[in-house]
């Protein structure tokens, strides 16, 4: 399409990429952080620009994560991590008390497809949880895989185009997925992940969640922890090869909201245990990777998984839009005794999250009752599109809309612990954190897979690669190799099979197809790549 508003000459290429305000973008990778790990500053113009138009790309479904199912329940807290006092790592409320119990609501979803889009695709799962604490809403926002694509939030609109639809065909297109993802290394751990079983869940009841991101909890001391947070089903996990989701899609797109619902009016209420990994609040040198990176497990031999509590859903909703398609998430919603890290991805999702929300559902989104909190609460914020109550203070004087007053405003809280308050000093600049140790993990994922998943990962890679250009095969292939030998040798000799295959016309792979399903039959427990 030609630019007929071009009235300036210009050195530049016509595909040199700018933003809408037509500044050449210099930098298109990382978002400007004090030092290369530290926290991001607000003047990040270019950011900001890029995710508010993304959180704005769909009306009014949600641009990812659309297709979703939702239940109630409880969350009940240990009291301990380990033999040790919850309260030596965090001063949170909802985890001091054995046996206390908070009220919860779930949103499990897929990402990139549509609201009626099958349960079936290869695709990560969104595992949302909305606590109701004494002290407000928390809200946990991860998928079930325990790590990403990306470390830098100013890739996230290119990383969810490119897993979309092509924008001509309205086609989704491996060609354009591994285009992105061959170009961007750290995703090679995530892609190891997602093309093995752990890319299909077989339901919602029998699958991990996980925070993904880094976050911190606070104790009464004001000290910070690192802490990255694990929900294991007490069911057991359960997967789907390629060809066991592609029979159920033929009998059924809906299955896994079908088994949740059917579920929890049975009365078999699914379980899940919440666990946690605990660092001190460092860079960690010790580590071949920055503990702040999301692209990366900290494995249970480094940092050992700590139970903290359980979560029992036990409620179906009663109406599906006005609680699941109407819940809204953010990784900005904390209470008092958790705080976040300096994870760039964290800090970009907690602007874009809320962000999308007030644009998706409305300025007044918190308001809803699957929003808000089941306690008083008081602001001075009003108006805005449909507004329907105004949140005011039990003794405050109605006409006293801001603070501070002597006339019967609101008053501040006080803090009930020591604020957490860590140094922050360094250059502001815009440059990717030192230890990215892009393949490592990678490799080692595919060490510990079984010979199963395995020969599943190997077969789903080379299907999808096949019909790329070989450029993008010659990357992916080059990645893999970094990552292991071995992997990157069996992806090449697959791809180079397949192709013998398309050009003589003989069927691709029928044999292998029905081997795999006779063998995922025979394996009852998934490896455990952590």
């Amino acid at each position: 399409m030609s630019d007929e508003n071009n009235i300036y000459g210009s050195n530049e290429s016509e595909d040199t990429l700018t933003n809408r305000q037509g500044h050449p973008v210099t930098n298109n990778q990382n978002v400007r952080t004090v030092g290369n790990r530290g926290p991001t500053t607000l003047e990040n113009y270019d950011f900001l620009e890029k995710i508010s138009h993304f959180d704005r790309e769909r009306i009014p479904e949600r641009v990812v994560h659309a297709r979703g199912a939702g239940a109630h329940g409880y969350f009940e807290a240990y009291g301990t991590v380990g033999d040790e006092p919850i309260s030596k790592y965090t001063r949170a409320k909802l985890f001091q008390e054995k046996g206390k119990q908070t009220p919860v609501f779930v949103r499990f979803s897929s990402v990139v497809h549509g609201g009626h889009s099958p349960e079936t695709l290869r695709d990560p799962r969104g595992f949302a949880v909305k606590f109701y604490t004494e002290d407000g809403n928390w809200d946990l926002v991860g998928n079930n895989l325990k790590i990403f694509f990306i470390r830098d939030p100013l890739k996230f609109p290119d990383l969810v185009h490119a897993f979309k639809p092509d924008p001509v065909t309205n086609i989704q297109d491996g060609e354009r997925i591994f285009d992105f993802v061959s170009n961007s290394p750290e995703a090679t751990h995530m892609v190891t992940f997602l093309f093995s079983p752990w890319g299909i869940p077989a339901n919602y009841r029998m699958m991990q969640g996980s925070g993904v991101n880094t976050y911190k909890w606070v104790n009464k001391e004001g000290t910070g922890f690192l802490v990255k947070y694990h929900w294991e089903p007490k069911q057991g996990i359960r997967n789907l090869t390629q060809e066991e989701a592609d029979e159920l899609q033929g009998k059924n797109f809906n299955h896994a909201t079908q088994d949740l619902y059917e579920a929890i009016e049975k009365g078999d209420y699914p379980e899940w245990e919440l666990y946690v990994q605990i660092l001190s609040d460092d860079d960690h040198p010790e580590l071949d990777y920055d503990p702040l990176d999301p692209t990366k497990l900290w494995y249970k031999d480094d940092v050992p998984w700590q139970k903290v509590g359980k979560m029992v859903l036990n409620k179906n909703p009663e109406n599906y839009f006005a609680e699941v398609e109407q819940a809204a998430f953010g990784t900005g919603v904390l209470v008092d005794g958790l705080d976040f890290s300096d994870d760039k991805l964290l800090q970009g999702r907690t602007f874009s999250y809320s962000d999308t929300q007030r644009y998706r559902v409305g300025s007044n989104y918190l308001q809803l009752p699957i929003n808000s909190p089941k306690k008083h609460v008081a602001t001075n914020q009003q108006g805005g599109q449909m507004e329907y109550k105004v949140d005011i203070g039990k003794n405050q004087n109605p006409h006293v809309n801001y603070e501070p007053s002597t006339l019967g405003g609101l008053k501040e809280a006080e803090n009930p612990g020591k604020e957490h308050t860590p140094y922050v000093e360094g250059e502001l600049k815009r440059e990717t954190i030192d230890r990215t140790n892009n393949f490592g993990q990678a490799g080692e994922t595919y060490r510990r897979f079984s010979d199963f998943e395995r020969d599943e990962l190997i077969k789903n890679l080379v299907n999808t690669l096949a019909p790329c250009d070989k450029r993008i095969q010659e990357q992916m292939i080059e990645n893999f190799t970094k990552a292991d030998p071995e992997y990157g040798q069996r992806v090449k000799d697959g791809l180079a099979a397949k192709a013998k295959e398309m050009e003589s016309g003989a069927p691709m792979g029928a044999t292998q197809a029905e081997e795999a399903v006779q063998q995922a039959q025979d394996v009852s427990h998934p490896s455990d790549p952590y």
